[in-house]
Order: C-alpha cells, then structure tokens, then sequence
C-alpha cells in the first residue's frame, strides 16, 4: 500500500457528528510532508555518523527522538 493510500484511509472528524476521508489532493501534500521529513531524518544520520557521534544507531525509534529534541519537531 503506497503512503498516499495510507493517507486517503485516515478519518477526519468536522464536527461532533461528521467525518470526512483525506482527499488525494490532501494526501499528496502530506505525502510530500512526510517524504521532506524522512529525507531530513536520513540525512541527519548520515552526518552523525560522519561525526562519530555516540547514538546507537540500531535503535532508530531512539535515533528519531533524539533528532526531534534537537530540531524542536
């Protein structure tokens, strides 16, 4: 299942009483979000490691928090 499908499959709540699907065109958007972000993450590790860092880098949810706190995502 491709990301942009994931996307469409999310419910959004409107109101108290109505959901509504993610459309394509907002998917599409929030494909690119995740994409941009994912390519900051990889590029973040490469440098660490280009760095000597001392992260554990088997561990990447670890790896994901750290860069978080670091970016102030």
């Amino acid at each position: 299942m491709t990301l942009i499908e994931k996307f469409t499959q999310i419910d959004i709540m409107i109101g108290p009483n109505h959901r509504t699907k993610v459309t394509e065109g907002e998917a599409g958007t929030m494909e690119y979000i995740a994409e941009d972000f994912a390519i900051a993450f990889a590029e973040w590790i490469r440098v660490c490691k280009l760095k000597q860092r001392p992260y554990d880098f088997e561990n990447v949810r670890e790896l994901l928090k750290i860069y978080k706190e670091e970016k102030e995502l």
